[in-house]
């Protein structure tokens, strides 16, 4: 079953900065291209990301008030109360920079993002340099392809190149990326199995099986039948 790649849905043209990126150059970087964080780069490899939330310290704490926030406060707090004392990408990126292989399948990356709860993943290749960046947006890709072109995709990688499931006997609906199958196959295995590759189609909102089988090929006979 095909799976699609991080390299296949990442976006290639990724704007970076250095360490001594100045402040305002970030801000402008961000504005310009309409992007909400840059990597920190030395040579081919992201050392460090500046987002939104890095700059918007500065506000904060009004420009970069000495005042020390209270003995107490949280260390994101103080952590940010640092950042607005910052002038260059060095002083106010986040370290380690959250990477993903551009080789890994799209859906260990939404797992990764999920589990992270960040907007984006920067990719690398195996040496490790930067070469991509994937985002949230990125990987809804997979859901904007039209009901036909899917149920195209079903018949062919799923039924038109199998050996044992016989695509005359089934029918493929698709409406809003919401599949039905119907139709009749021989062996209950073989309605799992069809049902657990159209699953994991790239595209696919959600299943509908109304597929019947011939015979229960799953159930184990008892020790008198074995026997006799």
């Amino acid at each position: 079953m095909r799976q699609l790649s991080v390299a296949s849905l990442m976006t290639g043209e990724v704007i970076t900065a250095s360490p001594e990126t100045p402040f305002k150059d970030l801000a402008l970087l961000m504005e310009e291209h309409g992007i909400s964080a840059v990597p920190v780069v030395e040579g081919d490899y992201a050392v460090g990301v500046v987002s939104e939330a890095d700059l918007l310290a500065k506000e904060e704490f009004r420009g970069g008030s000495t005042a020390r926030p209270p003995l107490l406060s949280s260390r994101a707090e103080k952590r940010r109360w640092r950042r607005a004392h910052g002038g260059t990408a060095r002083e106010l990126m986040t370290t380690p920079v959250r990477t993903i292989r551009m080789d890994a399948s799209a859906n260990t990356a939404a797992r990764e993002l999920a589990k992270a709860g960040a907007r984006r993943l920067f990719v690398v290749d195996v040496e490790g340099a930067l070469v991509g960046v994937l985002s949230r947006r990125d990987l809804l890709k997979v859901f904007v392809k039209d009901d036909e072109t899917l149920r195209a995709e079903i018949q062919d990688e799923v039924f038109g190149s199998s050996t044992w499931l016989n695509p005359a006997t089934v029918n493929i609906g698709v409406h809003d990326g919401v599949v039905t199958l119907r139709g009749l196959l021989e062996r209950r295995s073989d309605v799992d199995l069809a049902v657990y590759f159209v699953r994991a189609l790239p595209g696919v909102v959600d299943l509908e099986n109304n597929l019947e089988y011939e015979w229960d090929d799953t159930l184990r006979p008892r020790r008198t039948e074995m026997f006799g």
